[in-house]
């Protein structure tokens, strides 16, 4: 069996971090939307950026395990966990961004955050535990 190491996860750990930095920006710090900004709007192109970022988030926990010989049933087992602590985590960024300049809670923010996360869940239980 391949070992879990701790660099494994160091890629995850960095995009957590990374994160917390952005959701803790003031909007004013934030760069504004000219020109493009009313189509990107119109097509809620910042929900696609959240699925985005916190898809590739529970994808970078879910690889390390993926990269081991535990059993699927095993594997099925941590990603339900990282699944749902990655939608947790999800709640908690847009519970922080309550008390940001200029930034609230947005369930749709969240929502969106599902999303991703649930995305990705769905290409990770294709591709290392169904197959």
């Amino acid at each position: 069996m391949k070992k879990l190491r701790f660099i494994s996860f160091v890629p995850g750990i960095l995009w957590f971090l990374l994160v917390l930095v952005l959701i803790c920006l003031p909007k004013s710090d934030l760069p504004p939307l000219e020109g493009w900004g009313a189509l990107l709007e119109k097509i809620h192109f910042d929900k696609w950026v959240h699925a985005g970022i916190f898809g590739v988030l529970a994808l970078l926990f879910y690889i390390p395990f993926a990269r081991t010989n535990i059993s699927k049933s095993e594997k099925n087992k941590i990603f339900a966990i990282i699944t749902f602590l990655a939608m947790g985590w999800g709640f908690t960024t847009e519970c922080i961004q309550i008390y940001i300049p200029g930034r609230s809670f947005d369930i749709a923010d969240w929502a969106a955050d599902s999303f991703g996360i649930v995305l990705i869940w769905v290409y990770a239980y294709k591709t290392w535990i169904r197959n």
